[in-house]
């Protein structure tokens, strides 16, 4: 008996079986690239905004520089973030470039995904916020 077909009676029930496999569809990682030093409580503002236009295109955002800094310190370990950062992309399905400017550290990491051959998606950043407009 298939256990998401059948109700807890034991009795057919496709509907409910059908609801739960679309809550659960499948969704791509994407990797938020987009910018963080200069204005931080900007840049983060923003990365935020993009991981949730991501997760309503159907995506399941990761944006290291959101995490990292949590535990981190951008002035003595960026070094070992930007390994981090880099060792984190190839586990992606897609680079996502957002934003209307590319930072030195953007590069690096377009430039990894270019070589390990990944789709790069560029958003601009009007299309993002397009849905706040709503």
């Amino acid at each position: 008996m298939d256990d998401l077909r059948h109700n807890a009676e034991g009795y057919a029930d496709p509907t409910a079986a059908d609801a739960i496999r679309h809550m659960f569809r499948f969704r791509p990682i994407v990797y938020i690239c987009s910018p963080y030093s200069g204005d931080v409580e900007g840049n983060t503002q923003r990365a935020r905004h993009y991981c949730r236009y991501a997760v309503d295109k159907g995506f399941i955002p990761i944006a290291p520089h959101l995490m990292f800094p949590q535990f981190m310190d951008e002035e003595t370990e960026r070094d070992l973030a930007v390994f981090m950062d880099l060792a984190i992309l190839p586990k992606c399905a897609e680079l996502w470039v957002c934003g209307d400017a590319v930072s030195e550290g953007m590069q690096v990491e377009i430039d990894r995904a270019e070589q390990k051959n990944m789709k790069v998606r560029y958003i601009a950043e009007e299309e993002v916020y397009v849905r706040d407009q709503k």
